[in-house]
């Protein structure tokens, strides 16, 4: 199993589906950037971006893998409502809303991937990553995956919000299950700091 979020999950996976189709990746709930921070804004649900990723990183080398790695991964363009977001998203956003169950919404999408492994969120409540800023003798709270990884000055009390967010039951099934356990790589503070913290 692989614990983390966004590209560097995403390379972990490419490779490790080589070696085991016994694979579940657990992935990050805090990006509020893009795509993913709109839908989360306006449906206040997980933000798919990081659990997409991860899906089409799943995908077989086939003819069929490769086409709807694609499909899921293609950011539509133009100048409405649906400029950048990606097709995968939606596709994700929907299934939760018809199934009512976020990791059942994944496996839907999984099967149609016919990927290789699972694909679960960390925690069933979208989170948001804080920490303080030490820049210049002074010190400044900011919040949000994307206001995080922006900052300039040295990172200190790293945290989420809601403090009490839960792992999700799936997340903690896999991590008892697996043989083995890989952790990033990808950014620090916002992809494999928040696994450790909850």
């Amino acid at each position: 199993m692989a614990l983390g979020g966004g590209h560097g999950l995403s390379a972990t996976l490419r490779a490790l589906r080589h070696v085991t189709h016994r694979l579940t990746a657990v992935v990050t709930v805090a990006d509020d950037g893009g795509s993913s921070g709109r839908l989360r804004r306006e449906f206040d649900c997980l933000p798919p971006g990081d659990l997409r990723m991860a899906l089409a990183s799943l995908c077989e080398d086939s003819e069929w893998g490769l086409t709807w790695r694609d499909v899921l991964q293609h950011r539509f363009e133009g100048h409405g409502e649906l400029d950048n977001h990606a097709l995968g998203n939606l596709l994700i956003l929907a299934l939760w809303q018809l199934l009512g169950d976020d990791v059942a919404g994944l496996d839907w999408v999984g099967r149609l991937l016919t990927i290789h492994g699972r694909v679960v969120p960390m925690s069933s409540s979208p989170l948001v990553i804080e920490a303080d800023i030490v820049s210049g003798g002074t010190s400044s709270r900011v919040s949000g995956q994307v206001a995080v990884a922006s900052a300039r000055g040295r990172l200190e009390n790293v945290g989420i919000v809601p403090q009490d967010a839960d792992a999700h039951p799936e997340a903690l099934r896999a991590i008892d299950e697996a043989d083995w356990v890989v952790l990033g790589p990808g950014s620090w503070y916002t992809s494999v700091l928040p696994h450790l913290i909850l």
